[in-house]
């Protein structure tokens, strides 16, 4: 798995669900005027601009581990406050925030808890924390196509549905792991449409986060042999995916 890739890469791979999904994160989290808010784990900014648009450049802060998506977001948006870091180890002080949100990040952080742990220490009491997954486990994410294809192909594949919070209740259990008070254990989904299968397909050989990287790990016959299969399990072009998320809003 990597996520040392460039940012358009991952745009073209993810970004294309992950830009619709933050306004409807930011609706959960209830973010408004004058809020100070916090974007973690917010790999080229798809949940960062959403912020932006809403609050304006001065209130929003945003971390990421990957210094390709750093470098990225400090170009995009120069004037957000953009720092290399993980979810375990924000450089922030205590209460620096109304709100701190994580899209897509909870299920690889090294230590979920630890990192929802330091959401709810950088946002103030009363503020809000909120946090979404794919719902890998319950084969509804925007993936599920290709790993299913892949499980077809080779059964003993991980396939994503065992990371943290892909399961319906766990995020809710992270977070009251980490000391939180949820307030809201919901389901989001977005819809794509894709002009075309290669359009679809072409993303996945760019080597970003596991299925990426499981992709590049095969030889031409297997990858060709996989993108058959992926195109057997799919309608024909158009066709919409539907990408749901399990997601929560919780104060610290």
């Amino acid at each position: 798995m990597s996520f040392d890739v460039a940012a358009d890469a991952y745009d073209r791979f993810m970004g294309r669900y992950s830009r619709p999904l933050a306004p409807l994160l930011a609706d959960l989290a209830g973010v408004d005027a004058g809020d100070r808010v916090l974007d973690v784990g917010c790999g080229p900014g798809a949940l960062t601009a959403e912020l932006v648009r809403r609050l304006g450049p001065g209130a929003v802060s945003a971390v990421d581990p990957s210094a390709p998506f750093v470098a990225a977001l400090r170009e995009r948006l120069p004037e957000v406050e953009v720092t290399q870091a993980s979810a375990e180890q924000l450089p922030f002080a205590n209460g620096s925030f109304d709100a701190a949100l994580a899209q897509l990040v909870v299920h690889f952080m090294a230590d979920p808890v630890a990192g929802l742990r330091e959401l709810g220490r950088v946002t103030r009491a009363g503020g809000t924390v909120a946090a979404c997954v794919w719902d890998h486990a319950g084969g509804r994410g925007p993936l599920s196509p290709y790993w299913r294809a892949v499980r077809r192909l080779h059964p003993g594949a991980d396939d994503e549905s065992g990371r943290p919070g892909a399961v319906a209740g766990e995020l809710a259990e992270l977070c009251r792991a980490a000391g939180l008070t949820v307030l809201a254990d919901t389901y989001l989904a977005v819809g794509v449409e894709h002009a075309t299968f290669e359009e679809w397909w072409e993303p996945y050989t760019l080597g970003v986060g596991p299925a990426g990287g499981f992709a590049r790990g095969l030889d031409p016959e297997a990858l060709a042999e996989l993108r058959e299969a992926c195109r057997e399990l799919l309608p024909p072009a158009p066709f919409v995916v539907t990408a749901g998320a399990w997601a929560v809003r919780a104060r610290p």
